[in-house]
């Protein structure tokens, strides 16, 4: 039975002391005490040869062990290691088996363990997992209200090029509102469709997205260089969480029509293919029926959005009681003298912070939350991982 622990004195020391005072007998102290009369004497005698140090908690670890890796071998695992710093254990085995074939040399994973022990194992840096708002909750009522954007999975066409189709569509209605094939999924380019896309059919209240590029980025607040073009046409960008595509279920589902009715078999080249887009885009609109709703035809339910696209951005407004600081192009803001990090992205945009508590703000772009700035680290938390939609009341995009 183990020795129980009380503060400041071990029940070993207590043991000792009444045992010097001749109070009990050893079997009435190690009844009281809890413990065997075989270990009861042998602290007794421990005490008698060592003295007080013999209360003390000693190792616990073997005198011997017969499956220890000799001394020799690890001398040579770890002079190995030094010859070949990048080599892993598995290759340096290999090489010293070589070199001494008669020797008993150990498992892989134990020539690991003695790397790892001998500090000759660098510590890997881990990647900062980027935060994220959580699942979108906005319904799709209205047309307009939502609109969903993604690329459908790449594929190539017969003269052995990738297609990148993105697609755009309206949540209420299922209107498909573009359908582009490019080379890759890039900025220029989706900006490029966004904006016809937007001139033909007005502008959204949200757009709901993936995490991936172009939509999202790692930056602060996983805002990206085409988020904040919609922040600030008015648009509030959505996120879904990552590997979840079922969050955006209406999308992913016109994927599959998509896929069955336009790309197999592939066309010949891309502009043939971007035909077929068309095609398909008249079709799932105009003529097709669709379940969801009522086997009406999407075209029959969507109507353009009221608000228009306009020639020039409006500026960003925030309410009186905000501090205004303009992010400066190498993604920095001043703030009393210090610079202080926020993120490249947003170079030459204007953020509010908020004061929330004693040298404790919280960082707006738009009515996107980024951050909490603390004037005492002056650094910038991000956000995400709370609740960060917050519509800010005076904007001008409202």
């Amino acid at each position: 039975m183990p020795w129980k622990e009380v503060a400041n004195m071990t029940e070993r020391a207590r043991f000792i002391a009444d045992y010097e005072r001749n109070l009990y007998s050893v079997s009435e102290l190690c009844r009281r005490y809890g413990v065997s009369r075989t270990t009861g004497y042998k602290l007794i005698n421990r005490y008698c040869e060592e003295g007080p140090l013999a209360c003390c908690d000693r190792s616990k670890r073997p005198k011997t062990s017969p499956t220890k890796t000799p001394q020799h071998i690890v001398e040579q695992i770890l002079e190995a290691r030094r010859r070949h710093p990048t080599w892993g254990p598995k290759k340096l085995l290999v090489l010293l088996a070589r070199k001494h074939p008669d020797w008993p040399w150990p498992a892989r994973s134990t020539a690991a363990d003695i790397l790892s022990r001998n500090g000759l194992v660098p510590s890997r840096r881990r990647r900062r997992k980027p935060g994220h708002p959580g699942r979108p909750d906005t319904p799709m009522t209205q047309p307009n209200e939502i609109w969903t954007i993604d690329f459908k999975g790449q594929f190539k066409t017969r003269d052995g090029r990738y297609c990148y189709p993105l697609t755009v569509a309206d949540g209420c209605s299922r209107y498909l509102l573009g359908c582009q094939g490019f080379l890759s999924p890039c900025l220029r380019d989706t900006k490029k469709t966004l904006v016809r896309t937007f001139r033909e059919y007005g502008l959204p209240s949200i757009i709901r997205s993936d995490n991936g590029t172009p939509f999202a980025s790692t930056a602060l607040g996983r805002i990206s260089r085409l988020s904040v073009w919609w922040v600030r046409l008015g648009i509030y960008p959505e996120l879904i969480e990552p590997a979840h595509p079922e969050q955006n279920g209406r999308h992913e589902r016109m994927h599959r029509t998509l896929k069955a009715e336009a790309t197999r078999p592939p066309a010949a080249n891309r502009r043939a293919q971007q035909r077929r887009f068309n095609s398909f885009q008249r079709t799932y609109n105009q003529e097709r029926p669709h379940e969801a709703l009522g086997q009406k035809t999407p075209a029959s339910v969507y109507r353009p959005s009221g608000r228009t696209y306009p020639d020039r951005l409006a500026p960003i407004e925030y309410p009186d009681h905000y501090e205004i600081r303009r992010v400066s192009n190498n993604g920095g803001i001043r703030w009393n003298s210090n610079w202080v990090n926020v993120s490249h992205v947003l170079g030459g945009e204007y953020v509010g912070l908020e004061e929330v508590d004693n040298e404790l703000w919280n960082v707006y772009f738009g009515p996107l939350h980024l951050g909490r700035f603390s004037e005492r680290d002056m650094r910038i938390e991000d956000a995400l991982g709370r609740k960060r939609r917050r519509r800010v009341s005076t904007m001008s995009s409202d």
